[in-house]
């Protein structure tokens, strides 16, 4: 897995698993309970559960062990085997982003490196748009950003392959 800042406003991970792509999407958006950490967490309980609906017009959402939701995401392309876009609908101040016109957006783009072999790129772009403190969003393209993300999907695609 490799991760660099590719421009000043963007940031960009990937990461190349042993499934096909077909498997790498379904796993990535059927299984983005397991991909996303609990300790990312916007609310003001443990996180239950993390939900991705699977469409263009969906949402991504946390469930608190209480019951309350947290939308942080706008699912705006969902393309099977090829394309997942959604928003970032996070402030600088790690708070819910209610104007579309302040949220950037993370491209999931599976490339086919044979047909037992996928390489995942993301790109998390446009950060500027959040305005005043956008630049700390740089540092989700290192660490416990999206690699760490990549690192569970990974993680994940072995337990499907291997029946866990």
């Amino acid at each position: 897995m490799s991760s660099s800042s590719h421009a000043a406003t963007s940031v960009q991970a990937d990461v190349v698993v042993d499934v096909p792509r077909e498997n790498a999407f379904r796993v990535f958006t059927e299984r983005f309970d397991e991909i996303k950490p609990r300790e990312h967490n916007l609310l003001a309980v443990p996180i239950e559960r993390t939900v991705l609906e699977p469409r263009a017009g969906g949402t991504v959402y946390d469930v608190g062990s209480d019951g309350s939701r947290c939308t942080w995401a706008r699912v705006l392309g969902y393309e099977p085997s090829e394309r997942l876009v959604l928003s970032w609908d996070i402030s600088p101040r790690w708070q819910p982003e209610p104007d579309p016109g302040h949220t950037s957006e993370v491209e999931i783009r599976f490339i086919p490196e044979g047909t037992e072999r996928t390489r995942v790129a993301l790109e998390h772009r446009h950060l500027d748009r959040h305005g005043e403190g956008w630049e700390s969003f740089t540092s989700l393209g290192a660490g416990s950003g999206w690699p760490r993300y990549l690192d569970r999907f990974r993680a994940a695609t072995q337990r499907e392959a291997t029946g866990a």
